[in-house]
């Protein structure tokens, strides 16, 4: 798809700080990547919208603000409290707009409260509604939080799933080297093709004028991670897992088998005593 020109959306808000940042980063991840950028022409012209993205590199924010940014419309991108304590990278978050996300403490719901006031006044908020990193195998989507979903219904605004896929080649999430290759390590060149590709909205009109309760949460997030893992599906050419990771029932294996091998070495121990 060409380019589409900054001026063409009409609305596009980029401050001195915003045009500075780019300054910096746009030419990092020229260097690093080959972009194939598609379906800007899905992105509302006007208005709040919220985008929601796949995970799977640690540079995938690099990556996605440059593919925001050419589209015209700025993104105010949602990070973890502790990026923004890094010196001057917190800063150039603050001075762009970022959001920062404050788990477990009482501030964790002005995260919620900053993106539903920006999406009102008309901007692009962006979600890893996973949360983190993605642990399934196969760097598919796993399992989402409902933050996403839970503002997109209390402000009716559109959702956009975005998906990355290239990025785990440049800085792979922990040490995956891909269906069993080994251990990967951080490859800067030749520089890689990553894809970013966005869809059409998420259809989440079954849920309007539906109290928000858990269950619709986590009904409407579940749509919102199958339209993320259909553009992905599309990007790779493959068939997603019947299944998604989910990382809470992971952990809570790892722990009954952790439980599991002290029991029978508790029992070894005994009957070795007799």
């Amino acid at each position: 798809m060409a380019r589409r020109s900054y001026a063409s959306f009409g609305n596009a808000d980029y401050g001195i700080w915003y045009r500075f940042a780019a300054v910096l980063v746009k030419p990092v991840t020229t260097a690093l990547v080959k972009p194939e950028w598609r379906g800007w022409e899905n992105f509302p012209k006007e208005g709040g919208f919220l985008t929601v993205v796949n995970h799977n590199s640690v540079i995938d924010p690099l990556i996605y603000a440059h593919f925001q940014y050419n589209s015209g419309r700025p993104p105010r991108m949602l990070g973890k409290s502790a990026v923004f304590s890094v010196p001057f990278i917190g800063f150039m978050l603050r001075k762009t707009g970022q959001i920062p996300v404050y788990r477990d403490s009482t501030d964790a719901a002005k995260a919620f409260r900053a993106a539903i006031d920006a999406i009102n006044h008309g901007q692009v908020v962006q979600f890893y509604p996973e949360g983190t990193l993605t642990r399934d195998p196969d760097l598919w989507p796993m399992t989402g939080k409902s933050g996403a979903a839970r503002v997109a219904l209390m402000t009716g605004a559109p959702v956009i799933p975005v998906a990355h896929w290239g990025a785990h080649e440049i800085f792979p999430p922990y040490g995956y080297g891909g269906r069993g290759k080994g251990k990967a390590s951080l490859s800067l060149f030749p520089r890689h093709r990553v894809q970013v590709v966005a869809g059409p909205p998420v259809d989440l009109s079954r849920y309007q004028g539906q109290e928000i309760t858990a269950q619709v949460l986590r009904e409407a997030t579940e749509d919102i991670m199958t339209a993320i893992t259909d553009v992905l599906a599309g990007i790779r050419g493959e068939q997603p897992p019947a299944e998604r990771f989910d990382m809470r029932r992971a952990s809570q294996a790892r722990g009954q088998l952790a439980a599991d091998r002290r029991d029978r070495a508790v029992t070894t121990d005994e009957e070795s005593a007799k």
